[in-house]
C-alpha cells in the first residue's frame, strides 16, 4: 500500500490495550491511532482523551466497521483473541493480536486458518523479538560465534502476585500458558529446531491467593528439542526484588547471555523496594521492543511483506505452552506430538 498514514484500531483498553495505544500515537512512525474499542471506555476518560483518538466505540465489531481502518491490535482477554481475530480477518484489516492467540489448540488453528483464507497479515505479539539484546543474540547465533548450540535456559519471574481475576487460568490460560510462552517462542527462534517433548512441574508456593482460581504461582519446564539440543525454562510469579527476564544459550565454542539491566554488576539481588506499577516495569525493560514489533508490523504492511511473527510461530508456541502444562498438572513428560495430535484437556480445569 501506500506510505500515508496506517489507521489501527486498539481493540481493549486494559494495560497492554493502554500500552500500544500510547505507542502507536507517539511513538510509530507511518501509524495513526484510529480507534479505541472497550465496553468499559468513554470519550471523556482521561487517558482516552489524552490520546485525541478519532473513534471510541464500545464493541469491537463497530471499530472493524469503520470507514478507512487498515488495521487492529488486539490487546482483549486472551479467552476473547481468536473471536475477533476471525472477525478482524473476514473484515479484511490487517491483525497484530497480543499473545497467545487462544486458549485452545483448535481455536488456535481457527484463528490463524482464518487469516490464511482472508489473506490478511497477521502478527502475534511476541516483542522479546525485537529486543536490541535479543536481536544481537539472534545475530550471534547466526553468525556462529558460540558454535553449534546445545542448551537453552530462560527465567522469567515477575516481582508480584497477580491480581486473581488475571491469573484465572479460564480466562489467561494459567501462569505456564501466560508467561512461559514468551520463552517457548524464544527456545524455537535462537535455537533454529522443534521442541519434541516437554517435562514440567509446577506448584503455588508464595500467591496464595491464587488458590481459589486454581493457578501456580512458579514451575520449572525442561525441553527436548528435534536435533538433540536440551532446554530448561523456570517462570515465577514471586520476583520480590524486581522484574528479571534472562536467557543463556550455550554453544560448543561459547555461550550467549541476554540479561537484565539490574543484573550488570549485582550476583545479589535483594528485595525492591518500589511503587512502581506492573505497566511501569514491563515498559522500563521492554519498552523499545513493544515499539519495535508494532512499527516492524506497520512496515511489513506498507512494503506488502509477512509479518516477522506469524501465526504459524503463535501456534507452535502454544503447542509447547500446553504440553508443558499438561506435563505439569500430569507429573510426566508429555510428547509435544501427542498434543498435536488431538489431546487437549480443558486449561480452566486445575
Amino acid at each position: 500500500m501506500a506510505s500515508s498514514a496506517l489507521n489501527i484500531a486498539v481493540i481493549g483498553f486494559g494495560r497492554m490495550g493502554r500500552i500500544y495505544a500510547r505507542t502507536i500515537a507517539d511513538r510509530v512512525e507511518r501509524a495513526a491511532l484510529y480507534a479505541i474499542a472497550d465496553p468499559a471506555v468513554q470519550p471523556e476518560d482521561p487517558a482516552v482523551a489524552a490520546l485525541d483518538v478519532p473513534h471510541v466505540v464500545g464493541d469491537p465489531a463497530q471499530a472493524l466497521q469503520l470507514p478507512d481502518l487498515h488495521a487492529v491490535v488486539i490487546a482483549t482477554p486472551t479467552s476473547t483473541h481468536a473471536e475477533i481475530v476471525i472477525a478482524a480477518a473476514q473484515a479484511g484489516v490487517a491483525i497484530f493480536c497480543e499473545k497467545p492467540l487462544a486458549l485452545s489448540l483448535d481455536a488456535t488453528r481457527e484463528a490463524v486458518a482464518a487469516a490464511e483464507q482472508a489473506g490478511v497479515p497477521l502478527q502475534v505479539g511476541f516483542m522479546r523479538r525485537f529486543d536490541p539484546a535479543y536481536q544481537r543474540a539472534k545475530r550471534a547465533l547466526e553468525q556462529g560465534q558460540i558454535g553449534r548450540p546445545i542448551t537453552f535456559k530462560a527465567v522469567g519471574r515477575d516481582p508480584g502476585c497477580p491480581d486473581p481475576a488475571f491469573a484465572d487460568p479460564a480466562t489467561s490460560g494459567g501462569l505456564i500458558l501466560d508467561m512461559a510462552i514468551h520463552d517457548f517462542d524464544l527456545a524455537r527462534w535462537l535455537m533454529e529446531s522443534e521442541v519434541k517433548r516437554v517435562s514440567a512441574t509446577g506448584a503455588l508456593l508464595a500467591c496464595d491467593d491464587l488458590q481459589p482460581v486454581g493457578d501456580i504461582d512458579n514451575a520449572v519446564i525442561n525441553l527436548h528439542f528435534a536435533n538433540g539440543a536440551l532446554g530448561n525454562i523456570e517462570v515465577s510469579r514471586n520476583a520480590v526484588y524486581g522484574y528479571d527476564v534472562r536467557t543463556e544459550v550455550l554453544g560448543t565454542d561459547g555461550v550467549v547471555h541476554v540479561g537484565g539491566d539490574e543484573a550488570a554488576d549485582d550476583d545479589c539481588w535483594m528485595r525492591k523496594e518500589s511503587g512502581s506499577s506492573r505497566e511501569n516495569y514491563l515498559m522500563e525493560r521492554f519498552g523499545t521492543a513493544y515499539r519495535a514489533q508494532i512499527q516492524d508490523f506497520v512496515a511489513c504492511i506498507q512494503a506488502g511483506r509477512p509479518p516477522a511473527v506469524t501465526g504459524a510461530d503463535a501456534l507452535a508456541a502454544f503447542e509447547l505452552a500446553l504440553a508443558a502444562t499438561f506435563s505439569a498438572r500430569r507429573h510426566e513428560p508429555v510428547s509435544v506430538e501427542t498434543v498435536r495430535a488431538g489431546w487437549t484437556p480443558d486449561l480452566a480445569t486445575p
